[in-house]
């Protein structure tokens, strides 16, 4: 990808960045990288050396707990970055998170050293930061009301319209197990759950599939 069409790609993905100046200097020192499903282009305990700038795609991010246990923290889609990313790259502390694609992924990495300067020049950059973290807060706001008021019947929901949502897809290549670790439960209560639902016709199961029906998706427009 060559210079204009970084500049095509921001100005499309990345509206926010609405001062040409910094949109031509994010083209200028970024480096384009097309990322196969499931790679982890970000681990934990190490230092970042570059920021992404999410083109295409889709990406989890989760850390690991004491226990080794992992616990998922959001998706990053088009047009977004990772909050925790540019946490620890301001305070210039290792990462604290995971990243691996859920699809093939298309991105605009930005060098930290880049990122630094952009801090102070540009206030396009300190706009979609304040952004990028006011929406990873409201998602928390609204996973701990989730975990304090919804049944684990609600959170199996919402978790997979989420992640369906961040993949563009009905059809979710995921195992049981790997919703419990998402969800923080066991994968005997979420394949009881699941089953559940399939016979009330929302999904349907086959092995590390479950497919989304579209009355799972009315269902959460009217509940709403």
């Amino acid at each position: 990808m060559d210079k204009l069409e970084k500049i095509g790609a921001l100005r499309t993905f990345f509206p926010i960045f609405d001062q040409l100046d910094l949109v031509e200097a994010l083209a200028e020192h970024s480096q384009f990288m097309k990322v196969p499903n499931e790679v982890e282009i970000l681990q934990e305990n190490i230092y970042i050396n570059a920021v992404p700038l999410v083109l295409k795609g889709s990406v989890k991010v989760s850390r690991i707990d004491e226990k080794g246990r992992e616990v998922f923290l959001y998706y990053i889609t088009a047009g977004q970055s990772c909050a925790m990313t540019l946490t620890s790259v301001l305070r210039r502390e290792k990462s604290k998170v995971r990243a691996i694609t859920m699809k093939e992924t298309h991105l605009l990495t930005v060098p930290v050293n880049v990122v630094y300067d952009f801090n102070k020049k540009y206030p396009g950059w300190q706009h979609f930061i304040i952004e990028t973290f006011s929406l990873r807060f409201d998602e928390m706001i609204l996973t701990i009301e989730s975990v304090a008021f919804s049944n684990m019947h609600e959170r199996i929901i919402q978790h997979l319209l989420k992640r369906a949502q961040s993949q563009q897809t009905h059809s979710l290549n995921i195992s049981h197990q790997e919703i419990a670790l998402d969800l923080a439960t066991s994968r005997e209560v979420i394949s009881r759950i699941l089953k559940q639902m399939e016979k009330t016709g929302l999904i349907t199961l086959s092995r590390n599939n479950v497919k989304l029906h579209q009355s799972l998706f009315e269902r959460k427009n009217t509940s709403k």
